[in-house]
C-alpha cells in the first residue's frame, strides 16, 4: 500500500513538473508568435492598433518589401560566409586546444589554462578600441577576415572541449597506444568522434553568437557590400521604424532569425546528449 502511494505520489510530481515546464514555455513562445504575427500586418493597420494582429487580412508585403532590398542576399551570403567560417574554425581550434589542456602535459599548462578562462570575464567592449585600431593598422577593414578572426578567441569553446575530453576515461588512450597509434590518430580517430555532442553544442552557440553579432560588423564593415544581416537590415530602418514600420520591423526580425532556428532544429538532439551526457558524468 505504501509503495502504491509512493508511486501515485511521484506521477503527481510528475504532472506538476510537467504543467510547470508547459507553462514555462508558453510564456517563452508568446513574444515569439507575437512577433510572427505582427509581421504578416500591414504597417498601416499596426498604426491605429496592434490588436488589428488578431484580424485579417494578414499580407506578405513586409517580407516583400525585404527582399525588393537591393543589398539583402548580399548580406544574407556574408553573414552565412562570417558566420559559418568562424564556427569551423572555432570548432577546430577549440578541439585541439581542448585535447591539448585536457591530454597531454607540458610547461605552465595550469597558468596558460587560467589565463585562457580570464578570457570569459572581459567583455567585447572593453577591447573594442584596441582591436579596431590593430586591424586598421592591418588595412583589413571591409574584409571577411576582419568579420571572422575576433571570434576566434573563444574561450568558452575551450573550456567546454577541455572538460568534455577531461570527462572520457584514460583507458582508451592507453589501448590506442598499445596499437601503436600516434597522439594525433588517438585525437582524430577514437577522441574527436565522440565529443560531437559537445562540438554540436558550441557549433551552434557560436553560429548563433556570430549570426546575431551587430557591434563588431557595424564598426568593421563600413561598406555596404560588406555588410551582415543584422547591420545591413538596420540601415534600412528610418528613425521612426517602431512608429510607423513595426510589421515590416518584426519581418525583419523573423527574416533574421529563421536560419538561425533551422540550425538549432537540426541539431538540437546533440545539445540534449552534450548535457545528459555532462549530467550523467
Amino acid at each position: 500500500m505504501a509503495h502504491a502511494q509512493k508511486i501515485v505520489g511521484r506521477r503527481a510530481g510528475d504532472r506538476v513538473i510537467l504543467g510547470a515546464v508547459i507553462f514555462l514555455a508558453f510564456l517563452w513562445v508568446v513574444p515569439v508568435l507575437w512577433v510572427l504575427i505582427l509581421s504578416f500586418k500591414a504597417n498601416s493597420e499596426l498604426m491605429l492598433s496592434t490588436g488589428s494582429a488578431f484580424r485579417l487580412p494578414y499580407t506578405l508585403k513586409n517580407y516583400a518589401d525585404i527582399l525588393a532590398s537591393s543589398g539583402v542576399f548580399r548580406w544574407f551570403f556574408n553573414s552565412v560566409v562570417v558566420a559559418s567560417l568562424n564556427t569551423l574554425a572555432t570548432l577546430i581550434l577549440a578541439s585541439l586546444a581542448g585535447y591539448g589542456f585536457a591530454r597531454t602535459e607540458f610547461p605552465f599548462k595550469n597558468v596558460i589554462f587560467v589565463l585562457v578562462l580570464l578570457g570569459l570575464a572581459i567583455p567585447e567592449q572593453a577591447v573594442i578600441i584596441a582591436r579596431h585600431q590593430m586591424f586598421t593598422d592591418w588595412k583589413m577593414h571591409n574584409t571577411y577576415l576582419a568579420l571572422i578572426l575576433p571570434g576566434l578567441s573563444n574561450a568558452f569553446g575551450v573550456f567546454l572541449m577541455t572538460q568534455y575530453f577531461r570527462s572520457i576515461p584514460m583507458d582508451i588512450d592507453e589501448a590506442a597506444m598499445l596499437d601503436n597509434a600516434s597522439r594525433f590518430k588517438i585525437f582524430w580517430r577514437v577522441l574527436l568522434p565522440l565529443t560531437i555532442p559537445a562540438q554540436a553544442t558550441l557549433g551552434i552557440f557560436t553560429f548563433l553568437a556570430c549570426w546575431n553579432d551587430y557591434l563588431w560588423p557595424l564598426i568593421s564593415a563600413t561598406k555596404p557590400e560588406m555588410f551582415t544581416l543584422t547591420v545591413g537590415i538596420a540601415s534600412t530602418q528610418t528613425n521612426f521604424a517602431q512608429s510607423e514600420g513595426l510589421g515590416f520591423l518584426m519581418a525583419q526580425a523573423v527574416f533574421a532569425g529563421l536560419p538561425v532556428f533551422i540550425v538549432y532544429l537540426f541539431f538540437q538532439r546533440y545539445i540534449i546528449q552534450a548535457v545528459a551526457g555532462a549530467a550523467i558524468r
